[in-house]
């Protein structure tokens, strides 16, 4: 239903609508589809069908509609202009169709406790949904396709037996996936929210969301024109609400009367209309496979998306245009169909990861109701974070504008280079080097390569520069090469370190990240093999119970009461070295996996005694080590803890858990809780994308009311600057491009054209603040044009 990325250039993974285009050396007959099916009469299913015959004139193309012609359960579509330029270059006949009835806007509206707050800039274009398939009817038909309504279509084996292409674009709930379930291997996750389509007989100005508070819980318009006198209306609220508010005993009238008095002001005392209007819950759909033999899944029969973020009708039509076009360019129909799903898969899989955190957040809506008002728009209009603080501000600095004065921003100071204060230290910013494991101590002991590396980055302008995870213990090594503060030697060289950082970098903090590896210790180092036992020299691995990280690894033992008293005072001694070694702030690690972790989670701790079980026995350890090292750490200086909110794994830690751990460091001193997640068991399988563990960090900072670090690819200056505006996170933590460029942040500072106190270029640098000029790329312009002879002046 929505996109609102227009044609505004925007940060993050994207697809673009590509054209179907004629191959200069097309296929050999032999293999082109001539006969075609297509199952389902919906956009997809019908601009697939226009697209095949228009390219191939002899095809015999038909399209089984179980619905009348004029049937269908929406009210309006969007469509981005990267779509709609796809359809201009596909058919230009379809395209000048569809412009004649568009209607255009630019703004959204947010709509929250009686204020509204207006983003423009955004560019969105509508139509009826009757108006898209009479287009779609029209052009099939003068084209020659055969167009069977009201007719259910037969049984997929029978259509595969009888034609050469069998599409099936017969939606969410696919008669022809579930046939060959086996096959495509589908996964329907259904949500938390129900939601309902209706439509008002007037058209919105702005695309509209508008918040209702109820004495049942928090209810969501979203609302948008698709005509000159009609806007869809989607009502939308969390299951419990639904069913606290009473609509799950009303029919389809009273739902609907009901919805426009709860959303009176929105609709103007307007009524809303229903057309065979239900609540539904929605469900994402996504398959292993797309094709099986000669039929291939299409549209919302492949792949959903969360109305909030991408219209359905959008990506068939894209799916559409790509699968016309590898028809063409393929020479064989099995290449032909390898191609479309190579080529649309990851555009849909980027699709989904933001429909995901746009969906969410609305799940969420009640968490982020006290944030201060241009906040709350803001974090609503990039809650997908495809919508970025950059983009809003090429679309509408002057919104931009307000919601950083709100947030505090001094003018012409970008959100990232606003301070943060924990405890007694006041970060100049809000970038922190994270915490990497360089495997280049030599027995425990940093060296040169630490001073550089670490010097390096805290001359680059971050706030926080993070060591690795330095052991407590020779026996607590991940590898022989990691770094350790079990030693007098080891704490003189530490202080060779922040003594440089100190003076060279004079504003800039080092943090020191404690650690005990548990049972992924006694390992080669990363590039020898990660994980992989020493083929010698291995010493004794210990863990809240004796389960080896994976197949081949070393079983560990069972820490005994008298071991976890052993291991609680290294911890307590190793923050003591930290300390006389001049570290700022000390981060105690109890994520992926090490032996504090290993305590978290229930897929790693077994115990029976008073240290497993409930989370309440399985955070004592953990919150002992705390305490022990709280005792010795300056008061002054603040303490953070490293979590992995989620093991990714079935059974083990979940997001509600990590909130209650959270609250359980914070009660016991912690000063914020940086926000990691997995690697604690090798068998997880973690959801990789943009900031894809900021999630969790919004979370625990909302609902335990604790500072957070945010981490896991972030990758950008316009991601920190959004991540820390939304109020989602109060530090970012980045590692490899601190890897790439050790000068990042004051690369951010100067390619935002910020010269202020929050990055600080070291004098010695001073002169490199802006980028070097490059060679001439202008050439002078011509002064006098020569003419030769017989040539007019």
């Amino acid at each position: 239903m929505l996109s609102t990325r227009g044609s505004t250039p925007t940060s993050g993974a994207r697809g673009t609508a590509r054209p179907a285009t004629t191959n200069p050396h097309p296929p050999d007959n032999r293999n082109h589809p001539h006969r075609i099916a297509i199952v389902g009469g919906g956009p997809g299913g019908l601009y697939t069908a226009a697209l095949l015959k228009r390219l191939a004139p002899d095809r015999e193309i038909t399209v089984y509609e179980r619905n009348a012609p004029d049937d269908t359960f929406g009210f309006g579509v969007v469509l981005s202009d990267e779509t709609l330029g796809g359809i201009e270059h596909a058919d230009p006949v379809v395209h000048e169709a569809l412009k004649a009835h568009f209607v255009r806007w630019d703004d959204i509206d947010i709509v929250h406790r009686n204020t509204r707050h207006t983003s423009g800039g955004h560019r969105f274009a509508a139509l009826g949904r009757r108006r898209l398939l009479g287009i779609l009817h029209d052009r099939c038909r003068d084209l020659g396709v055969d167009l069977r309504f009201r007719t259910e279509a037969p049984p997929p084996d029978r259509l595969a037996r009888t034609h050469d292409l069998v599409v099936a674009a017969d939606g969410v709930h696919s008669a022809t996936r579930e046939a060959y379930r086996d096959v495509f291997r589908p996964r329907l996750t259904p949500h938390r929210c129900r939601y309902i389509w209706l439509a008002a007989d007037f058209a919105f100005d702005a695309f509209r969301f508008e918040i209702a508070e109820t004495e049942h819980g928090v209810m969501q318009l979203h609302g948008y024109p698709y005509s000159p006198d009609a806007s869809t209306v989607i009502v939308e609220m969390r299951e419990e609400v639904w069913r606290a508010a009473g609509f799950d005993e009303l029919d389809e009238a009273e739902s609907t009367a009901r919805c426009a008095k709860i959303f009176t002001e929105a609709l103007g005392g307007r009524p809303l209309r229903s057309n065979k209007s239900a609540w539904t819950t929605f469900r994402t759909v996504v398959n292993e496979r797309w094709s099986h033999g000669n039929v291939v899944l299409l549209g919302d029969a492949a792949h959903t998306a969360h109305f909030s973020i991408g219209s359905g009708t959008k990506l068939a039509v894209e799916d559409a245009l790509a699968l016309a076009a590898c028809l063409e360019e393929q020479p064989t129909l099995p290449q032909a169909l390898a191609a479309y799903e190579e080529e649309r898969r990851p555009v849909v899989a980027s699709t989904q990861r933001a429909a995901k955190a746009s969906l969410e957040w609305f799940e969420d809506l009640a968490r982020y109701l006290g944030q201060p008002p241009r906040q709350f728009a803001f974090n609503l209009l990039t809650r997908s974070r495809r919508v970025t603080h950059e983009n809003l501000r090429l679309r509408d600095a002057g919104f931009t504008d307000s919601v950083e004065r709100e947030f505090g921003c001094p003018p012409g100071t970008p959100p990232m280079f606003t301070p943060f204060r924990l405890r007694g230290l006041t970060l100049r910013n809000r970038v922190v080097v994270s915490a990497m494991d360089m495997y280049s101590a030599t027995d425990g002991v940093p060296g040169d390569f630490h001073l550089v590396h670490l010097g390096a980055r805290a001359l680059g302008g971050a706030a926080l520069v993070m060591t690795e995870m330095v052991c407590v213990s020779p026996e607590g090594r991940i590898t022989p090469g990691c770094a350790g503060l079990y030693t007098g030697e080891q704490g003189e060289a530490w202080r060779r370190v922040t003594d440089f950082v100190h003076a060279g970098a004079p504003g800039t903090a080092i943090g020191v990240q404690l650690g005990h590896s548990g049972r992924k210790g006694s390992t080669r180092l990363m590039w020898e093999g990660m994980d992989e036992p020493l083929p010698d020299g291995n010493w004794p691995l210990v863990a809240p119970s004796p389960l080896p990280y994976r197949p081949g690894s070393q079983v560990p033992r069972e820490l005994s009461r008298a071991q976890l008293a052993d291991v609680r005072q290294q911890f307590r001694a190793a923050g003591e070295r930290a300390g006389q070694a001049g570290f700022d702030l000390l981060e105690l690690h109890c994520a992926h996996g090490y032996l504090l972790s290993g305590f978290l989670s229930p897929l790693t701790n077994h115990r029976t005694d008073a240290y497993g079980g409930s989370l309440e026995k399985r955070l004592r350890f953990p919150l002992e080590v705390f305490d022990a090292v709280r005792e010795v750490w300056p008061d002054e200086r603040p303490m953070t803890v490293r979590i992995s909110a989620t093991d990714w794994a079935e059974g083990g830690t979940s997001a509600e858990e990590a909130v209650e751990i959270a609250r359980a460091f914070a009660a016991h001193g912690a000063d914020a809780i940086d926000v990691s997640t997995g690697q604690v068991v090798s068998g997880e399988r973690p959801e990789f994308g943009r900031s894809y563990q900021t999630p969790y960090a919004d979370r625990i900072r909302h609902e335990a009311g604790v500072p957070v670090i945010a981490v896991g690819a972030i990758s950008s200056w316009d991601d920190v600057n959004s991540l820390i505006l939304a109020g989602r996170t109060d530090l970012c933590a980045l590692a490899r491009p601190h890897l790439y460029d050790p000068h990042w942040t004051l690369h951010a500072a100067a390619e935002q054209g910020y010269d202020g106190p929050g990055a600080v270029w070291p004098a010695p640098y001073r002169a490199g603040s802006r980028p070097p000029r490059t060679g001439r790329t202008d050439a002078p312009k011509p002064r006098l044009t020569l003419h030769g002879p017989g040539q007019d002046v």
